[in-house]
């Protein structure tokens, strides 16, 4: 569960960077991470992408879970 949840706050990250990027041509994650938040980024700002890229794959599983609704016994 710990994972799931952690690959989950980062493809949110991932989706606000973008948003905002496509509204304002802005990179937060360049911003806060070095880089000039246009052209180019830092090596951690590339290990951030790196790692939401993964978690955005990873969460792939969720579209093929079974979810049994919780039952009150």
């Amino acid at each position: 569960m710990g994972l799931s949840r952690l690959a989950l706050i980062l493809v949110i990250i991932g989706a606000l960077n973008w948003l905002l990027i496509g509204l304002f041509q802005w990179d937060l994650v360049s911003s806060l991470f070095g880089g000039d938040a246009v052209r180019e980024s830092s090596g951690l700002s590339r290990v951030i992408y790196a790692l939401i890229g993964l978690a955005g794959l990873y969460s792939i599983k969720f579209l093929f879970e079974n979810r049994e609704p919780a039952r009150a016994d």
